[in-house]
């Protein structure tokens, strides 16, 4: 068999007057996060360990934050992308393991919809996704409430491999 782990870390600070996405899913809460994208940063996460596992870089390799292409896109819509990309490596998905950081705001009733985002855009099935929210106990700039971080960390099989 041949299996492959990659990781993937991402961090976005608050911004006023955007929207918080976490996975696809619209968070209820007063400020979004800043980015070039729409600083999903644990669909970025994501990304970077389903990139890394397949040895295909990470989000900035493929998706700029230099481009006008990817100003304010859905991250989920760069997440289909990558999913092609591992595909066509003959990558099946194993399973992924996201937590997201963040002091404010709760996010764990958000959860569920966040795992259903993940497994449509990924085609796999829901239970092959983790998603665990935790806080810092009030240290560090996640603690000060500054912004959010995300740890991901994906197994792929390769097919025929």
């Amino acid at each position: 068999m041949n299996f492959r782990i990659g990781n993937g870390i991402d961090v976005h600070p608050f911004q006023r007057d955007r929207k918080l996405i976490l996975c696809g899913e619209e968070i209820n809460f007063e400020l979004g996060l800043g980015g070039h994208s729409d600083a999903d940063v644990a669909t970025h996460a994501i990304i970077d360990s389903l990139l890394g596992a397949a040895s295909l870089g990470d989000i900035g390799k493929h998706f700029p934050d230099t481009s006008n292409e990817f100003k304010n896109i859905s991250s989920m819509i760069l997440l289909k992308k990558v999913n092609e990309l591992v595909r066509k490596k003959e990558f099946e998905i194993i399973n992924i393991d996201l937590t997201i950081i963040a002091q404010k705001p709760k996010i764990n009733q958000y959860i569920e919809k966040m795992r259903m985002n993940i497994s449509k855009i990924l085609e796999i099935d829901r239970e092959r996704i983790s998603i665990k929210a935790t806080t810092t106990e009030g240290l560090g700039f996640i603690g000060r409430k500054e912004g959010i971080a995300a740890f991901s960390t994906s197994l792929l099989l390769k097919k025929n491999g």
